[in-house]
């Protein structure tokens, strides 16, 4: 038992089910920044991180994604490309490195397209047209969240701005007053 058993009952109290909450920054830097902090609450048992995506959107409006679990084509045909050749070549010599390298690659990119981990293909496709030129904005797909715990975290960000949450009101408003300058 912890030295402070009341406080453990009321963090279990306020635990709540899975959410995706999305807040937009001035700049990459704040936002890799609160990643790092969600990280640091996933961290510390203060919520489960299911998955994150960075949407980074330039002055011109070009945007660039960056997603935590979902697989990369490129890595997943580099990764798919080298098992299966080197399976080919015990099996089938250098002719069979070639076909599984080719087998593997292309298996490998097609499944990174395929499979969708984490936050929706939809609701990143969301966020890259929410996000506003000159901004980035950070989504977190998390479980087990305890309340006040986030709230504090986010209360170090102030002046960025919640872009989407799955809340309910009261919390919804708990998190836009924290991020209030």
């Amino acid at each position: 038992m912890s030295p402070d058993h009341s406080d453990d009952t009321t963090a279990q109290a306020d635990i709540i089910p899975q959410t995706l909450v999305g807040i937009s920054f001035p700049d990459i830097y704040r936002a890799q920044e609160f990643l790092t902090a969600v990280t640091r609450l996933k961290a510390n048992g203060s919520l489960v991180l299911e998955d994150a995506v960075i949407v980074v959107k330039d002055d011109d409006g070009k945007t660039v994604v960056r997603e935590t679990i979902d697989p990369q084509p490129g890595r997943s045909a580099i990764s798919g490309g080298m098992w299966t050749g080197l399976f080919g070549l015990l099996l089938g010599g250098p002719v069979g490195w070639a076909a599984g390298t080719a087998i593997g690659a292309g298996a490998g990119a097609l499944t990174a397209k395929v499979v969708d981990l984490g936050i929706s293909d939809e609701w990143v496709g969301w966020f890259r047209d929410a996000v506003k030129p000159g901004t980035a904005t950070v989504a977190v797909l998390a479980s087990e969240i305890i309340e006040d715990h986030l709230v504090a975290e986010v209360h170090r960000f102030a002046g960025s701005e919640l872009v989407y949450a799955n809340f309910d009101a009261e919390m919804i408003g708990r998190l836009e007053r924290a991020l209030e300058a």
